[in-house]
């Protein structure tokens, strides 16, 4: 009776330990975005949704966000293991933070130029950035332009300009209404939203910040100090899986958007693929990011940036670059090598 009963065990327990094995093989990995689903969030859904990240032995789930500066606490905090945020916010929260335990670290760089810029209404006789100088500036207080505008304002000689506080679902509204004279914002952000609000794009000025002396970073993947001791090689599947996703977003930005569609069905595709287009043009495959390389950063570029933050955003401590950068898990040179030429 004995030896019936284990005869009869041992194929459940092979298939047992079979599937522990197959688990084991597939290291999940908890994504925080920066924001919500939008057609930018095609860079990562992409991999996702086309067996990428399977492939590479990973269990990815991505969660929408609420701003950079969540995605880092919750990176810090272990919540997440890895997300994706401004860079900035990373070096402030590195900067303001020396004594915590489990800081954020950028692995890739995404958008190699911060995507804010000043817009303002073209009836506002707005131009340039010194017809800043007095005028009335809205943002919500931790948006990413507000925050950088002291280097904004340096680069460009601005005496001084007032600022108005509002929640971010308003930002808009308040410059169609005339109740601020210019906003600060991500430009595939706010332009698009001034449009759903009935504000042609020909109306609008935009004064990005790259094209005006700004050369700060924008958005990296980062992550948890914690989970690169404890699954390197799960870090570096993901940016491989990662830039192969993201060179198929390139070759094909339209059909990406199909992806976002699956997470939110309620978004305006047409309107998700123009915010698609517009990243892609503006900050991932920008003159920087080809001159540079895809995912990559040059060292005394991202040592202004930590000087540069460390003023504007008046930290406790000043930011080392050294501490909120780590390439070594970035793929070879030829994987890396996803961005077309200029058209």
């Amino acid at each position: 009776m004995l030896k019936r009963f284990f005869s009869r065990l041992a194929p459940l327990m092979v298939l047992a330990s079979a599937c522990g094995f197959s688990q084991a093989q597939n290291t999940p990995i908890k994504f925080q975005l920066d924001w919500r689903f939008e057609g930018n969030t095609a860079l990562f859904l992409a991999p996702a949704a086309k067996g990428y990240f399977k492939d590479a032995k990973l269990d990815v789930t991505i969660d929408a966000g609420n701003g950079s500066g969540g995605a880092v606490t919750r990176v810090a905090s272990g919540t997440y293991d890895m997300g994706f945020a401004d860079l900035a916010a990373v070096m402030e929260f590195h900067a303001n933070n020396p004594d915590a335990p489990n800081k954020p670290v950028a692995v890739m760089m995404v958008y190699n130029n911060t995507p804010a810029s000043v817009m303002a209404l073209r009836k506002s006789g707005i131009r340039t950035p010194a017809d800043l100088n007095g005028k009335k500036l809205g943002a919500p207080v931790f948006d990413a332009g507000r925050r950088a505008f002291p280097i904004f304002q340096k680069a460009n000689n601005i005496a001084s300009v007032q600022w108005t506080a509002m929640d971010p679902a308003l930002r808009e509204t308040m410059l169609a209404r005339g109740d601020v004279d210019a906003i600060t914002g991500f430009t595939f952000t706010s332009l698009l939203n001034l449009e759903a609000r009935g504000v042609s794009a020909a109306d609008v000025v935009v004064l990005p910040y790259p094209d005006y002396g700004v050369k700060l970073y924008g958005n990296a993947i980062i992550v948890s100090p914690r989970f690169i001791k404890e699954n390197p090689a799960a870090v570096k599947a993901f940016l491989q899986a990662f830039t192969r996703g993201v060179r198929d977003v390139i070759a094909k930005p339209d059909a990406a958007i199909e992806y976002v569609k699956a997470r939110d069905g309620i978004i305006n595709v047409e309107m998700e693929q123009r915010r698609l287009r517009m990243v892609l043009g503006q900050v991932v495959n920008s003159p920087d990011a080809r001159a540079e390389g895809f995912g990559q950063v040059k060292g005394p570029r991202l040592a202004l940036m930590a000087s540069q933050v460390s003023d504007a955003f008046g930290t406790k401590t000043r930011v080392s670059p050294d501490a909120v950068w780590n390439g070594s898990f970035l793929p070879s040179a030829a994987e890396l090598n996803i961005l077309p030429g200029k058209k």
